[in-house]
């Protein structure tokens, strides 16, 4: 029984700590994604800072292979290091749903006039082809 009170009251405890968290501000979701485009960012600074130091090993291999004499293959070729320049963000403009009238959303105009259906049943206007 005293092996069950500690997981009893973990497992009430979790039930709090999972409560609903209020919807983010409009604020907040600016600055989550100023924050992930800064991320994004970071990672193409990361890279280029990366792509620069291989081709300065690279380069120092060669050097030092051709000064001791050992023989070496050229080099693969690759694509140019990107700089991914300072970072600039621009927010996105907001969204605006289209009201359901300039969506497309209702009938065009001759098929709302004049429906497709009429009173004549179905077998009268598409007959059964008998083989």
């Amino acid at each position: 029984m005293n092996k069950f009170v500690p997981l009893l009251l973990l497992a009430g405890l979790s039930g709090a700590v999972s409560a609903k968290l209020p919807a983010l501000t409009d604020e907040a979701k600016a600055k989550a994604a100023e924050a992930a485009a800064k991320t994004t960012w970071s990672g193409k600074a990361d890279i280029f800072l990366l792509c620069k130091s291989q081709d300065a090993v690279a380069a120092s291999y060669y050097k030092s292979a051709a000064a001791s004499g050992k023989p070496t293959k050229p080099a693969a070729t690759t694509a140019p290091c990107a700089d991914a320049g300072a970072f600039v963000y621009t927010p996105a403009e907001p969204v605006v749903a289209k009201p359901i009238e300039a969506a497309g959303a209702h009938s065009p105009t001759p098929t709302a006039a004049s429906p497709p259906n009429g009173k004549q049943p179905d077998a009268v206007i598409n007959p059964v082809k008998k083989p």
